[in-house]
């Protein structure tokens, strides 16, 4: 360590803390830092010049540098754009969704929002004031939190993209729906409320229940001229929702709120696999499925229920 110091302090011992603060806050940070950051520890902007000419700095954005080497990793890219745009700015958008491991990005540009743009390359800088509640920091990132990234992503990501974030947003247990609708009630004229309080609604309270959920299946049934299936039917120690035992046809109807646990899901598929062993088709159908791909479903069933 005392090797390391010396490279970085050029043998002064007085300058020594300063020369370390600077490595620790790049190492927090990615192996980056701004200009303002090196200013506030206490060093001269012709100290900074120095230091990119002899290679100790090398220029990422205006006023970012890496710390030693020109290559930094994803963790640094990210955080050297939000650097560049200042202080007051964080990580939004597809970039901190992709951050929050929500949802995966392969855009090469960087999404920061801040009170003002800032024309980078290979930054999307997003003016906006944001409000403080808004903003957090994740590994040590400044970023939107998961409400606002999610209000954000709906303006930005076609509605398949942003159900597929909500749902990894629950699955990792990130998923609040206060604080969505929190963030909701304090962005009117946002263009991204509509899409995502459509996809919101089957995530509230009023979703039906099991019970709910059966009887409007076999309304649905009906309505479309299928056999009424049998209830609750057996099938060898199983007992399953929906039962067409002629067509050998299994409809199981998956509940959010009695479906919401790993432990269920991995029960339920492992008897999926047994029944469909022994010669079943089993289909899985949510409320989503059967008020809003009432088609498809209706397509599916009538292929499986007059097959031979």
């Amino acid at each position: 360590m005392a090797d390391v110091a010396s490279i970085w302090t050029g043998n002064r011992p007085k300058s020594t803390e300063r020369h370390w603060a600077v490595a620790l806050l790049a190492g927090r940070q990615g192996g980056v830092v701004a200009l303002w950051q090196l200013l506030e520890l206490g060093f001269s902007r012709g100290m900074v010049k120095h230091w990119v000419a002899s290679g100790r700095l090398h220029r990422l954005h205006p006023g970012v540098y890496a710390l030693g080497h020109e290559v930094v990793a994803w963790r640094g890219r990210l955080m050297a754009a939000v650097l560049a745009c200042g202080s007051a700015a964080v990580l939004s958008h597809r970039s901190a969704a992709a951050w929050w491991a929500i949802l995966p990005s392969e855009r090469a540009r960087v999404d920061v929002s801040a009170p003002r743009r800032h024309r980078l390359g290979g930054i999307d800088t997003h003016e906006v004031a944001l409000d403080d509640r808004d903003r957090t920091e994740h590994d040590g990132i400044p970023i939107t939190t998961v409400a606002r990234t999610l209000l954000d992503l709906a303006e930005v990501v076609p509605p398949r993209r942003l159900a597929k974030a909500l749902e990894n947003a629950e699955r990792m247990k990130l998923f609040d729906l206060g604080a969505i609708d929190d963030t909701l009630a304090r962005s009117p004229g946002r263009h991204g409320l509509k899409p995502l309080r459509i996809l919101l609604s089957d995530y509230r309270s009023g979703q039906m229940t099991r019970s709910e959920l059966e009887v409007e299946f076999l309304r649905f049934c009906a309505a479309e001229g299928f056999p009424t299936p049998q209830a609750n039917g057996l099938v060898g120690s199983y007992e399953v929702d929906m039962l067409w035992e002629e067509q050998r046809v299994i409809v199981e109807l998956d509940s959010w709120e009695y479906h919401r646990t790993r432990e269920a899901f991995e029960r339920d598929r492992a008897r999926d696999i047994e029944l469909e062993a022994a010669g079943y088709t089993v289909i899985r159908v949510t409320q989503r499925l059967l008020t809003r791909h009432r088609a498809r479903l209706t397509a599916q069933l009538r292929t499986l229920l007059v097959r031979p």
